[in-house]
């Protein structure tokens, strides 16, 4: 369990939702994926549909009105990258014990890149750099950021750094780290928001081999600080990759430090979080934190 009140769901649960509100993938062979992702239980359907059924209570109204939200991004993104990206496929309705509505969408091929390491991979900073700038060419359309979560102001992000900070002394030299968001804290924001993905982990970015080929989770997309997109260049890529990936995208001094400071933000909490209950989660946060602060030191 990753969360308080998280929900218990089976795959004796979800067979009994096909068959209840979509029998004609009912008889197909279901298992639950061993997933690093912290919202959603997620069940393979036959070879080419996957479940989503979230994880933590809520609102039945307000959680269909998000898994909507949800498809219509999936859509605009993989209208917009040669990358694949799951369509949506249906929205399911509560049921079978179940209280909220939950999702299907196409199975794309590929291994996460928490289990297939592409971090020292050329080619992989190439392919995540291309990603990047197709998403940040999406247009807007008068869309701006909304909301507390990452991709606005970093200072807005203090009360739960301190909160982080407080529960990471078995992992980190917190001193140290205090010192390091004390200075990206401040660092000005100056440029307007574009399209990002948002969450560039390793457990949404799918690879074949040492390229990428795919992109999970879509359900972020959205406008933000340009320089959000960058966390992948810390949870995804080794230092050489990692320059590749800046050269390809031409960010500058202001732009490369905002990105790390929003990776720092993300890593500081999934390491100590996650540190029981979702080991890749936990592992990631560690790594990319180990990298951020190699590079603060110089190299």
């Amino acid at each position: 369990m990753m969360h308080e009140g998280q929900l218990d769901i089976t795959v004796d649960a979800l067979r009994d939702l096909l068959r209840g509100q979509f029998p004609e993938w009912a008889a197909l062979p279901t298992r639950r994926i061993r997933s690093e992702g912290t919202v959603n239980a997620i069940f393979r359907i036959g070879d080419g549909l996957a479940a989503r059924l979230p994880l933590l209570p809520g609102d039945a109204d307000a959680t269909r009105e998000r898994l909507s939200s949800e498809a219509d991004a999936s859509r605009e993104l993989g209208a917009h990258t040669r990358f694949s990206v799951p369509e949506p496929v249906a929205i399911g309705e509560p049921g079978a014990g179940y209280p909220l509505p939950w999702s299907i969408q196409t199975w794309i091929p590929g291994v996460t890149a928490s289990r297939d390491d592409p971090s020292e991979s050329v080619s992989f900073a190439h392919d995540l750099a291309e990603f990047i700038a197709e998403v940040r060419a999406i247009d807007v359309r008068g869309r701006t950021f909304t909301g507390s979560g990452r991709g606005g102001d970093l200072r807005s992000h203090d009360q739960w750094m301190d909160v982080c900070f407080d529960n990471s002394a078995d992992l980190f030299d917190v001193t140290r780290l205090r010192r390091v968001w004390a200075r990206m804290r401040r660092l000005p924001r100056e440029s307007a928001d574009v399209m990002t993905h948002g969450d560039l982990t390793p457990g949404n970015v799918l690879v074949l081999g040492d390229r990428l080929a795919g992109i999970l989770d879509a359900g972020g997309l959205g406008p933000a600080d340009p320089a959000l997109e960058l966390v992948g260049a810390w949870h995804l890529l080794g230092d050489g990759p990692r320059r590749v990936l800046r050269t390809d995208l031409g960010c500058d001094d202001l732009e490369w430090e905002r990105g790390k400071a929003w990776a720092f933000q993300q890593a500081m909490g999934a390491a100590w979080y996650y540190l029981d209950s979702n080991e890749p989660m936990s592992r990631m946060g560690v790594r990319t934190m180990e990298r951020i602060l190699m590079d603060e030191a110089g190299g």
